[in-house]
């Protein structure tokens, strides 16, 4: 049995595969353990393997590779026009044959495993601002009730609960006093928790010319620059800048019908926490060049004197996704003149 082509719907027990030949014809058609699938692709000619980006995809494909089959990942909403049925495993596989075969699908780069570990840190690390961000309100939500205000910023919590809760005359009962403790203590945990693992992303971005390269652009600091190299990996797989921008959703959604262009919001595809690191840092430098007195004929100075901000956030976070296209599938180093003068400081 010579197979050119598999579909693999992956699960956490039971993988469906869906198999055909050159000629198209379907020649296997069943499911298959987990314990083993490593061993019936052991004993297969090389093939080209299809299966969707998500959870142990990337590992399956390694193993694979291992095996000199050819794998291509897909994302989920492009393989789902192909299901020409009801949704089961079985129409999973098929639809997932039929879409690695097309010559215009879009494929998933798959990561290396120490790709993927340094984004689980970052996504760790995002946990616990997240967990550290819902600690703190709480702890201001309860001591407001007994008129007792703490200013904004997450640090502030810490430098004044200790006093507030060892001031006699703000008249908090003894039994109150003891839970703002405990949740400032808790509070304290978890920002140790996000120093750790900052810590941890930094010395990788040390250890990586290509993150340190990056880190060089005014608005990409060492968070954003990892999250960038472990997540793009080869940045030639995308054509253009512009590509890049897309594919993190920085671009506007079209609506154009009839010759008409209709230009929507921007698309918001991809992955979110890249796409919320670079408009961040485009926002810092908007604040840096707003104080600036000696940027006044720059491009952003005139985007910023004719659209609101947040409108300059994300052209600007566009204008540097495409800086780190071409840093990193040209292999150049970043130089002041590839961005304007009023986002060079």
């Amino acid at each position: 049995m010579k197979m050119m082509t598999i579909g693999l719907d992956l699960a956490k027990n039971v993988f469906q595969l869906h198999g055909v030949d050159e000629r198209g014809r379907v020649v296997l058609k069943k499911p298959l353990k987990r314990a083993r699938v490593l061993p019936f692709f052991a004993q297969l000619e090389p093939c080209l393997i299809g299966m969707e980006a998500c959870g142990g995809a990337h590992h399956w494909a390694r193993e694979f590779e291992k095996f000199g089959h050819t794998v291509k990942l897909m994302a989920p909403q492009f393989v789902k026009p192909y299901v020409k049925t009801n949704k089961n495993d079985a129409a999973d596989a098929e639809a997932i044959c039929e879409a690695v075969t097309r010559p215009n699908m879009r494929f998933v780069p798959i990561k290396t495993g120490e790709q993927q570990a340094v984004l689980a840190l970052h996504r760790a690390r995002q946990g616990f601002v997240k967990a550290r961000t819902a600690q703190a309100n709480p702890i201001r939500g309860l001591l407001a009730e007994y008129g007792i205000v703490i200013p904004q910023g997450i640090g502030h919590i810490a430098k004044q609960l200790p006093a507030i809760l060892g001031d006699d005359g703000n008249e908090l009962p003894g039994v109150f006093r003891e839970l703002p403790q405990r949740l400032g203590e808790h509070l304290k945990t978890l920002d140790r928790q996000v120093d750790e693992l900052e810590a941890q992303i930094q010395q990788w971005h040390r250890e990586q010319a290509a993150s340190r390269k990056l880190a060089a652009i005014p608005g990409i600091g060492p968070l954003t620059a990892s999250a960038l190299v472990a997540t793009l990996g080869d940045a030639r797989q995308f054509e253009s800048g512009r590509q890049l921008a897309a594919w993190l959703g920085l671009v506007p959604r079209q609506h154009s019908s009839g010759g008409k262009p209709t230009l929507l919001g921007i698309g918001k595809r991809g992955d979110v926490y890249l796409r919320t690191l670079l408009i961040h840092g485009a926002r810092a430098v908007i604040r840096v060049t707003e104080r600036r007195v000696d940027a006044t004929d720059g491009w952003l100075k005139r985007l910023l004197g004719r659209r609101n901000q947040n409108v300059a956030a994300v052209a600007l976070a566009n204008k540097n996704a495409r800086v780190v296209w071409a840093l990193l599938a040209r292999d150049r180093a970043f130089r002041s003149g590839d961005l304007p003068t009023a986002v060079g400081a």
